[in-house]
């Protein structure tokens, strides 16, 4: 495999942003998931809506929403993208327990949604983390990767 160069350093290693203005706007969508483990308590309670601070998925969901429209501020040398649908979603698993998080992030732009789509997954794991806390200090957060993405010069992808 040959080694490729990575886009965020020049010639002489230092940090830059990359140039996209010579990119075609292009369709491009991203989704990540991610997996947040509990006790079955915990989910039971996240399920019933009936925690002290809320309803959690509601809150996950708006969270990872709100996050993936401000990825740029938090990922140094992301593009800011007008981003055109994100979306987040949730499925309850019993073995192990926990919730497994899906967000969607879509663009007609000139560079990729990845870092949004990620950034909504993590941002959705943190707030279920803090809304469940006091009850289930040992939650834990795993899988968060890319599982597809589409449009741009390299195409669709899915893990």
């Amino acid at each position: 495999m040959t080694a490729r160069r990575l886009s965020h350093l020049n010639e002489a290693g230092d940090a830059r942003m990359v140039d996209v203005s010579a990119k075609a706007v292009t369709e491009r969508s991203a989704t990540a998931e991610g997996f947040v483990s509990m006790a079955p308590a915990t989910l039971d309670l996240i399920l019933s809506g009936e925690t002290k601070k809320g309803d959690v998925l509601a809150a996950a969901r708006i969270a990872g929403i709100m996050a993936a429209k401000r990825t740029a501020e938090l990922i140094p040398l992301c593009h800011p993208l007008p981003l055109a649908q994100v979306t987040v979603d949730f499925a309850p698993s019993r073995e192990p327990a926990g919730l497994r998080i899906e967000a969607t992030a879509k663009v007609e732009g000139k560079t990729g949604v990845e870092m949004e789509a990620l950034t909504a997954v993590s941002v959705s794991c943190l707030t279920i983390y803090d809304m469940c806390k006091a009850v289930d200090r040992e939650m834990a957060f795993s899988g968060i990767r890319l599982i597809e993405k589409t449009g741009g010069r390299s195409g669709t992808i899915r893990r």
